[in-house]
C-alpha cells in the first residue's frame, strides 16, 4: 500500500493542497493538486534513453478535460474530447520551459509529464495549480531534476497587482495576464508568458518583482512535500551522454581554429553554414571508424559554443560584426500580393516572413468550446514554419505547438490594438508565413502583421513591434553580455530566449525561456530596457514603410455596414425559423449578423446590395405612424383593395374605400400590380397592421372618424391592412412569381 503524502496551505486566499499515493500509483510520481475547488492530476515517468537520438527527449502534455466544468462537447457526431486548444498548447510549452532547464545536461532518457485537469473551479487557476504540480512530481520524484521550480500568475488592475485574480477579473478588470516561473533560494527568473494591453516597462518590471516577493510559500510547500515523499532526495543512476573527453579534445583540435575563422568573416547564415557542413564532413573523413558520426557532430557544437562564447565575451565581437545592441537590416513591404485584403513582407536580415490579412463578416468568427464553455473569436492570428525557411526537407501538415505557440504570442502582442467590434465590424485572420529563418521569426511575424492590418484598412490603435533579446555567458556564469536581435549561433547557443512586443508606448506581450538554472533578478531590468530600445528602432524603420492605416479596407474586401435595432425587435428581422433574415440575404446577396444588444452587421463584396439590406431591415423594425406619406408600390389587388408596399419588407392595405372620393366599382380601374401609388397611413393598429389612404391626399378630403375594425380589419371583407409578417419575401408572393 503506497504511503499517502499531504501537504497544503493558503496562499493568496485558497488552500492549496498537494497529494500523493492514492491515484496513478505506477508512475513515477503522482501528484493529486488542488486550489479552491479545482483539480488536476500531473504524472511524470521516465525511460530509458532512445540509443538512435542525440537529444534530451521531454514530452510534456496539457490536457483540458470538459468533464471537469461538466460540460459535454456541442458537437452532434463526436463527443470525445478532440485536439488540445490553442491555450492548452501554450500551457504545455510553458510547462515545458520551466521545467526543462533543470534536467542534467548529460541526461538524455526520456521523460513524460501529463497534466490533465479534473475538476475546474473557473475562479481557481488550474494552468498555476498545473505548474506548481509538475514541479512537485519532478521534485519527489527519483527522477534526475535540479528543482523545485515555482509559477504564479499576476494581474494589474484598480493600479495595483494581485497574485491569482480570478478568470473574470482578468476578462473585465486587468490590464496584464503573466505567469511567471523562479527557481532556486535566490529566486532566480526561470520562465514567462504575458499578455498586456499597452502598460509601461515599470510596471511590467514590478509585476515580475511583484511575484518574486511572493512566490517563497509555493516552494516552501513543494520543498516540505518532496522531503516527506522522498526524504533522502534519491535520484536513480543513469547512463551520463556527455562527451568523451578524448573525442572533445580530437575534434577541438582539429576544428577550432577553423570555427574561430568562419565566424569571424561577418558570414551570413546561408554561407556560415555551407562552411560548417563542409568542416562537418572533413570531420566525418578525418575520424572515420573512431567516433561515431552522431558524437562528431555534437562535439563540433560544444567547439562552436565555446568558440562564440569567446568571441563574444573576450574579444566582444559578433559573427556578423555588429555591437551588442544593434538590429540587423531592416526591409518592409505592404500591398505586394494583388488580391488579398493585406499583405506585408518583413525582413531582418536572413529572417523573412510574409503575413496576410483576410476580413470576414462577423459570422465567420471561430466558436471555441473548452472547459469554461463555449466563446467567439473575431481576431486569430496563425504561424506557419515550413521547413524550407531554414534550407531543409520535412513534415508539412498540421502545425505543431512551435507554430500554434508562435501564433498566439503575435496574436497576443497585437490583441491590444485591434479595434473593437463596434468600431470595426469584421472577423479578422492573420496568417504569418516563415520564408527564411534565422533568429526570432516570431517577432518578425508580429511586424508583418501589424504592417499587413494597416494595408488592410483595419484601424489599429497603434503600430506593434518586437524584436528578441538574448544572452550570451559562459558555463558558469561569471561574464555575460544581453544581446539585442540574435541571429543564428547566437541563438542556438545563447542562454536566454526573450522576447517582448509592444508600442511606442508600452508592453504587450512577452515570452521567455531558458537553457541554464535561471538568471539573476537583477539583470532582468536591463534585458528589459534594451528590449524596449531595440523595439523603438525597430518601429521607426517599419514607419518608413507604412505609418497609419490606410483610410479604406481592400476593394476585394467585403463592405460592412452597421445599424442599430430595438432588441425586442430582433425578431422581426429573424422570422419564424429564421426565414426572413434567410430571404433579405438571398435577395440581396449579403451576410447579416445580429448581436442581442440590437446591432446589425451587413457585409457584401456589393455596396449597393448591402445598403438595399439595411434598407428592408429599417423597413421591417420601423415604427410606422399615422399621419405619415410614403411613395408606394402595389403589390397585390383583392375585391376589397390592394397591398402597398410602403417600406422594404412592409405593406398596408390601402382598402377600396379610401381610392378615391368618387365611387370606385373595382380597384382593377384604378390599380395595377406594379403601379406606383402615393398613399397617407390612416390607421396603425395595436398589432400593428396599417391602413392606407390615397384619397387622403386628395383636395377636399374631410377626414371622417373611423368604423371600430373587426377582429380582420371590418367592412367590406376587409382583411386588415398589414405588413403581415413580412410578406415581401413570403412564401405567397414567391408562388405567384411561379
Amino acid at each position: 500500500m503506497n504511503k499517502i503524502v499531504k501537504k497544503e496551505i493558503n496562499f493568496a486566499g485558497k488552500t492549496l493542497a498537494l497529494e500523493t499515493g492514492s491515484l496513478a500509483i505506477q508512475a513515477n510520481m503522482a501528484v493529486k493538486a488542488t486550489y479552491g475547488d479545482t483539480v488536476v492530476l500531473v504524472t511524470v515517468v521516465s525511460a530509458d534513453a532512445n540509443p538512435d537520438i542525440d537529444y534530451f527527449p521531454l514530452n510534456v502534455s496539457y490536457e483540458e478535460k470538459l468533464y471537469a466544468s461538466g460540460s459535454i462537447k456541442t458537437s452532434r457526431f463526436v463527443k470525445r474530447d478532440g485536439r488540445p486548444t490553442d491555450d492548452a498548447i501554450v500551457t504545455r510549452r510553458l510547462i515545458d520551459h520551466a521545467v526543462r532547464p533543470l534536467f542534467p545536461s548529460d541526461y538524455m532518457d526520456e521523460v513524460q509529464v501529463i497534466a490533465t485537469v479534473l475538476s475546474l473551479d473557473s475562479n481557481s487557476d488550474p494552468e498555476f495549480l498545473t505548474m506548481i504540480a509538475a514541479s512537485a512530481a519532478l521534485h519527489a520524484s527519483d527522477i534526475p531534476w535540479k528543482g523545485p521550480m515555482a509559477s504564479l500568475k499576476v494581474g494589474f488592475f484598480d493600479n495595483d497587482y494581485k497574485i491569482n485574480p480570478t478568470t473574470s477579473e482578468l476578462e473585465e478588470k486587468s490590464e496584464l495576464e503573466m505567469m511567471i516561473s523562479f527557481v532556486g533560494e535566490d529566486h532566480r527568473f526561470l520562465a514567462v508568458e504575458a499578455e498586456a494591453h499597452i502598460i509601461p516597462e515599470e510596471k511590467i518590471l514590478g509585476a515580475m518583482e511583484f511575484a518574486r516577493n511572493n512566490v517563497s510559500p509555493l516552494l516552501d510547500i513543494i520543498n516540505d512535500f518532496a522531503k516527506e515523499v522522498n526524504p533522502e532526495n534519491k535520484r536513480y543512476a543513469y547512463v551520463s551522454k556527455k562527451l568523451d573527453e578524448t573525442l572533445l579534445k580530437d575534434i577541438t583540435e582539429f576544428a577550432k581554429k577553423r570555427v574561430v575563422e568562419m565566424m569571424s568573416q561577418g558570414f551570413d547564415k546561408t554561407k556560415l553554414k555551407d562552411a560548417q557542413d563542409e568542416l562537418l564532413s572533413e570531420i566525418f573523413l578525418k575520424f572515420e571508424g573512431k567516433y561515431k558520426k552522431a558524437d562528431m557532430a555534437r562535439a563540433l557544437s560544444e567547439v562552436q559554443k565555446h568558440s562564440l562564447q569567446h568571441l563574444i565575451l573576450d574579444e566582444h565581437k559578433r559573427p556578423d560584426g555588429r555591437g551588442v545592441k544593434d538590429i540587423r537590416e531592416i526591409k518592409s513591404e505592404v500591398g505586394i500580393l494583388p488580391r488579398t485584403h493585406g499583405s506585408a513582407l518583413f525582413s531582418r536580415g536572413v529572417t523573412q516572413v510574409l503575413t496576410v490579412a483576410t476580413l470576414g463578416s462577423p459570422s465567420l468568427e471561430m466558436l471555441i468550446q473548452n472547459m469554461y464553455g463555449e466563446r467567439s473569436k473575431r481576431y486569430m492570428h496563425f504561424y506557419n514554419f515550413p521547413p524550407y525557411s531554414v534550407g531543409e526537407t520535412g513534415r508539412v501538415g498540421a502545425p505543431g505547438g512551435r507554430e500554434v505557440g508562435h501564433g498566439m504570442l503575435a496574436e497576443r502582442g497585437l490583441q491590444a490594438v485591434i479595434p473593437s467590434q463596434q468600431d470595426f465590424p469584421y472577423t479578422i485572420v492573420l496568417m504569418s508565413e516563415t520564408l527564411s529563418s534565422s533568429g526570432s521569426s516570431s517577432m518578425a511575424a508580429a511586424c508583418a502583421s501589424t504592417l499587413a492590418l494597416m494595408d488592410a484598412g483595419v484601424p489599429i490603435k497603434e503600430m506593434v513591434a518586437g524584436v528578441g533579446v538574448g544572452l550570451i555567458m559562459d558555463d558558469e556564469m561569471t561574464k555575460h553580455l544581453i544581446m539585442s536581435d540574435l541571429a543564428y549561433m547566437e541563438d542556438a547557443y545563447g542562454f536566454l530566449d526573450f522576447k517582448m512586443t509592444g508600442t511606442r508606448n508600452g508592453v504587450t506581450a512577452m515570452q521567455a525561456d531558458m537553457k541554464s538554472y535561471g538568471i539573476p533578478f537583477e539583470w532582468m531590468p536591463l534585458i528589459v530596457e534594451q528590449s524596449r530600445e531595440g523595439r523603438m528602432h525597430v518601429l521607426d524603420d517599419m514607419e518608413k514603410t507604412l505609418n497609419q492605416p490606410r483610410t479604406d479596407v481592400s476593394k476585394y474586401a467585403p463592405k460592412m455596414f452597421t445599424m442599430k435595432i430595438e432588441p425586442e425587435k430582433i425578431g422581426m428581422v429573424i422570422g419564424s425559423g429564421g426565414r426572413t433574415i434567410r430571404e433579405i440575404q438571398e435577395k440581396t446577396g449579403t451576410e447579416i449578423g445580429i448581436e442581442e444588444d440590437g446591432t446589425v452587421v451587413v457585409s457584401s463584396t456589393d455596396e449597393d446590395m448591402a445598403k438595399k439590406a439595411l434598407e428592408i431591415i429599417e423597413g421591417l423594425t420601423h415604427d410606422t405612424k399615422v399621419g405619415e406619406v410614403y411613395d408606394g408600390v402595389v403589390r397585390e389587388i383583392v375585391d376589397f383593395g390592394a397591398f402597398v408596399d410602403i417600406l422594404p419588407g412592409k405593406s398596408g392595405l390601402l382598402h377600396i374605400s379610401e381610392l378615391s372620393n368618387e365611387y370606385v366599382n373595382s380597384v382593377n380601374d384604378i390599380l395595377s400590380v406594379g403601379d406606383n401609388v402615393k398613399v397617407k397611413v390612416i390607421e396603425v393598429g395595436r398589432d400593428g397592421k396599417v391602413s392606407l389612404s390615397k384619397k387622403a391626399l386628395e383636395p377636399g378630403y374631410v377626414d371622417e372618424p373611423r368604423a371600430p375594425r373587426g377582429p380582420r380589419g371590418g367592412g367590406r371583407g376587409d382583411r386588415g391592412g398589414s405588413d403581415r409578417g413580412g410578406r415581401g419575401f413570403g412564401d405567397r408572393n414567391r408562388d405567384r412569381r411561379r
